[in-house]
């Protein structure tokens, strides 16, 4: 019987050898990082952007709580933006095609930055354009430049400023989670493809 210890020992050796490594490999794996959830930028738990009440081009007042259960993506621009404005208004199109039946779970807003000429008549014949469930949403100038400080939006007119000026302004995009939560911010002319897979894990709970 005695004769047997030394092959059990080494067995137990061995075993006690594999069992470590499996550890050790399975602590690597516990403090290596993980894959990043979303491909735009994580701003979860951000401080701003918590403010929103204005009337869209149907003539009705809108605050964030009133799509609850969406999520909702927030672009600030103007209706007589050259380039910016509608580029992103095309890419959020593309979004809403890639997400299918999806598309009815997010809502996409508009915020004129130039509410002296962007009237609700003009907003309602702008926005819809790129799809007939994007609202644009105005109010007066104060309020305007109220909701873009909270979100920490900057435009200013240049150009002549007696009527045929431009507005330079930030061009990202805030996209908030079903329960009214910040979440992200997507630059601008991200890939549709990789905004609908942020959007979509949003959707799913993440």
């Amino acid at each position: 019987m005695s004769s047997r210890l030394p092959h059990f020992s080494a067995r137990l050796s061995s075993f006690t050898r594999m069992a470590a490594a499996a550890f050790a490999l399975a602590l690597l794996t516990a403090c290596a990082p993980s894959e990043p959830v979303f491909r735009s930028t994580d701003i979860t738990g951000a401080e701003y952007g918590k403010t929103l009440q204005l009337t869209d081009h149907h003539g009705q007042t809108r605050t964030l709580a009133d799509f609850k259960g969406k999520v909702i993506t927030i672009f600030f621009g103007y209706t007589q933006c050259p380039d910016v404005c509608p580029t992103a208004l095309s890419g959020m199109s593309e979004v809403m095609q890639q997400l299918g039946a999806d598309g009815d779970r997010l809502q996409v807003l508009f915020v004129t930055v130039d509410p002296e000429r962007d009237t609700p008549e003009l907003l309602a014949e702008y926005v819809p354009v790129f799809d007939k469930r994007f609202l644009g949403l105005y109010g007066t100038p104060d309020k305007i430049a109220e909701i873009a400080k909270d979100f920490r939006v900057f435009y200013r007119k240049s150009g002549d400023l007696a009527g045929h000026y431009t507005i330079d302004h930030s061009a990202g995009t805030y996209v908030f989670d079903p329960e009214g939560r910040l979440r992200l911010y997507m630059r601008h002319a991200e890939d549709p493809a990789l905004m609908a897979a942020d959007i979509k894990a949003l959707l799913a709970g993440k």
